[in-house]
């Protein structure tokens, strides 16, 4: 069956693909750049000055930036280019930086004046250690104008975004990554405490994020100047936006802190398990889920701002399918090799047997969930491109509270596991709460061709269960052997259980199979230049 909207969903289908690539990238790098930490710094100290001193501007910004700066921006910024003129929408972005620049600029110089009171908060403990707790403040100061930085990478990102525009703010974290290992490699003998060559390579890498997106804005004909309009209809709506959305972002990191304080009254290791088993969940839900949703965004602001309502329909159901396309599989694999998954990556040196096997407990509790936190990204971003973000403020606290109750319920039969199961059904429970609203604002969505290609992703992922199951039977997992015989294992199962899933997908027609195959073909069909 023909899409009924194939020019948008080839959009979404690139715009993700380009997203996923460059977020697997960061990933990459991200583990590097942690391997080089730990090697050249390892765990003490310094280390813990490091990482208290950037806890501030990291949760800053995933709170202002990532968390609610660009979905704010983008939906009114794509209205402006769609119903005024290109100028409008411009001076509405020349406003916004000036603002956001003024605004953040007084917490940076207020986060550097107030960074002892910061430290002595963030870390009490510290106080007993006066050397520790002076380079915790250090750091802090030197790092806390990070923020500003990174807010206006998230702006240049709404703004590419919204231009359709993905690959520059996608590999932005890479270059932070990059940043990062180099100013480890080669400036730490320039400082008297090594340590603070990596808060160096922070701010470097923050600089390095912006400038990387400006060639990209003059292409796209924008050029950001100070503009003190500041009272821009554009900007109070955007800031409107920004509040609710911040509070949603901030319950995400209060659910992690409670599931951190609950887990830490259980037997010891059960704060690590729960880390890990995220770790692992985190690779799918960033590389896929997270992508899908950073280019839908966009999309959907367009369609609801045109009054496209039965394209918009159209498009999440499209969104929706794409996802659970990867999300159902890696749930299942996930589930069926949870085992070797932990053990391999994890399971050596002080890390035992022991820690594996209750750390892959976890992993099947979050990875039960793993549908819903992939599906909570494309219906969040619907409402964000109806400009409504308190509706998921809301939906978020019920979760919040939905979350705390199962924790204490089920922590005590099931130990972390409960903990980890709690945040499944909570994450469960927010996508019902926001779907049976959504579905009141804008009509059924859900359409034929949605339910086929859902079936169709079921069967071909129970097959993909059938072979790992079978490898299972053939050659017994062996949490004991070598090293090199348990990563054969997992390759085996891991590169078999892809092959069978696609290939099933594929004979049973997929739709999804059949996108993905179109876009690898025109990717690198040859080109023909005139002569």
């Amino acid at each position: 069956m023909e899409e009924e909207n194939p020019s948008e969903n080839t959009r979404v289908v690139r715009a993700a693909g380009v997203v996923g690539v460059a977020t697997m990238l960061s990933r990459i790098f991200g583990f590097i750049r942690d391997m080089v930490v730990a090697g050249f710094f390892g765990a003490g100290l310094t280390t813990d000055a490091f990482f208290v001193a950037f806890r501030i501007p990291n949760l800053l910004r995933r709170l202002l930036a990532e968390g609610s700066l660009t979905v704010s921006f983008v939906p009114v910024f794509t209205e402006y280019l769609r119903n005024k003129t290109r100028e409008e929408a411009l001076e509405l972005a020349n406003v916004t930086c000036t603002a956001l620049s003024i605004l953040l600029v007084f917490v940076s110089i207020m986060g550097v004046a107030f960074s002892p009171l910061i430290v002595t908060v963030m870390a009490p403990g510290f106080a007993k250690a006066p050397a520790q707790y002076d380079l915790a403040v250090f750091l802090t100061r030197l790092m806390f104008p990070y923020i500003l930085l990174i807010s206006l990478v998230a702006l240049s990102m709404g703004i590419l975004n919204s231009l359709r525009h993905f690959a520059a703010p996608a590999l932005s974290p890479v270059v932070l990554n990059l940043s990062m290992i180099l100013a480890t490699l080669t400036l730490r003998d320039f400082f008297q405490e090594p340590i603070v060559a990596l808060a160096a390579g922070v701010m470097a890498g923050g600089i390095l994020q912006l400038v990387m997106q400006w060639p990209f804005l003059v292409k796209m004909g924008v050029r950001l100047k100070p503009d003190f309009h500041l009272r821009h209809p554009g900007v109070k709506r955007i800031g409107l936006l920004m509040l609710p959305a911040a509070f949603g972002a901030a319950i995400y990191q209060i659910n992690v802190f409670i599931g951190t304080i609950l887990a830490s009254l259980l037997p010891t290791g059960s704060v690590s398990y729960l880390y890990y088993a995220d770790r692992i969940v985190e690779l799918p839900l960033g590389v896929f889920a997270i992508a899908v949703g950073t280019a839908t965004l966009p999309s959907f602001s367009e369609q609801v701002t045109l009054g496209k309502t039965g394209e918009l329909k159209r498009t999440i159901a499209f969104s929706l399918r794409l996802i659970l396309f990867i999300a159902i599989p890696a749930t299942v694999a996930m589930i069926a090799l949870r085992g070797p998954i932990i053990s391999v990556l994890f399971q050596r040196g002080e890390f035992g047997i022991q820690a594996a096997t209750l750390t892959a407990q976890a992993l099947l509790f979050y990875a039960a969930g793993l549908w819903a936190f992939s599906v909570i990204r494309i219906i969040v971003a619907v409402f964000f491109a109806l400009q409504d973000t308190r509706t998921p403020m809301k939906a978020a606290i019920v979760a919040l509270i939905v979350n705390a109750l199962f924790s204490v319920a089920l922590m005590f039969p099931l130990q972390h596991g409960g903990i980890a199961l709690a945040t499944s059904i909570a994450s469960a429970v927010n996508v019902g709460i926001l779907w049976v609203i959504l579905k009141r604002r804008v009509g059924p969505i859900l359409d034929a061709e949605f339910y086929r290609s859902f079936g169709k992703t079921l069967i071909a992922s129970l097959v993909m269960g059938g072979m790992i199951l079978a490898v299972e039977m053939i050659t017994p997992w062996q949490p004991s052997g070598p090293f090199k015989a348990r990563l054969i294992y997992l390759a085996v199962s891991v590169v078999g259980g892809g092959a069978v899933f696609f290939a099933a997908a594929f004979l049973l027609k997929s739709p999804e199979t059949e996108i993905m195959l179109r876009s690898v073909r025109r990717r690198i069909k040859p080109r023909n230049y005139p002569r």
